[in-house]
């Protein structure tokens, strides 16, 4: 469970049992599924995070809206990259995992709009926290957390110097989202669009 969802567990759980003492049972009943629905939300659970040789894990659950590749430095990388982009409904877990290890570069958040996080324009115009990332061979990722609709809490985990390790939790944002993950242009992309995947899990491509 993701300890940013124990205050909205609990007060749920707290109205629920109000009602249930004060005889409400239909309040109850929409009150103790709204319950396990937040309890479901903010699950977390163990995966293996096994990376074999440059593979990049995917850093959220949920499905892949666009791959896109760019050929000018017009991206956060600099250089041609290919963008990913990951939706996630309300339904898929919504901890955030490090694509690949190194130590974190740069963390740079940029309040903005509640734009629906599968809308293209979420990506330039939501509220977002970016990520720059430099491997042990000195390549540079940059994945993104994006707000969406719902959303409007982007949680952080990891701070500016810190050494990560792919698979290790590093944020969370709240009730559906998007997520964008640029690699360098000759990267050798895995996965393909509507494909649904998984944080820690999911091999998203490779680093040449």
């Amino acid at each position: 469970m993701a300890r940013e969802g124990l205050p909205f567990i609990l007060i749920s759980c707290a109205f629920t049992f109000l009602f249930v003492c004060l005889g409400l049972s239909l309040v109850s009943i929409f009150s103790g599924i709204l319950s396990l629905f937040i309890i479901f939300f903010f699950r977390d659970p163990d995966r293996d995070d096994t990376v074999p040789g440059r593979g990049v894990l995917t850093p959220a659950d949920g499905r892949i809206l666009q791959i896109l590749h760019i050929e000018d430095d017009n991206n956060p990388l600099g250089n041609p990259a290919v963008k990913v982009s990951i939706f996630m409904s309300l339904f898929n877990v919504h901890v955030n995992r490090i694509p690949t290890g190194g130590t974190i570069q740069k963390i740079i958040y940029r309040p903005g709009k509640f734009f629906s996080a599968d809308l293209d324009k979420a990506s330039e115009l939501n509220e977002n926290n970016k990520i720059t990332l430099k491997t042990p061979d000195s390549r540079k990722i940059v994945f993104i957390q994006i707000a969406g609709l719902i959303a409007r809490r982007i949680s952080c985990w990891v701070k500016e110097g810190d050494l990560v390790a792919a698979g290790q939790r590093f944020g969370l944002i709240r009730f559906g989202s998007r997520l964008e993950l640029y690699l360098p242009g000759d990267s050798q992309i895995m996965v393909q669009p509507d494909q649904r995947v998984k944080a820690g899990k999911t091999i998203i491509g490779y680093l040449s």
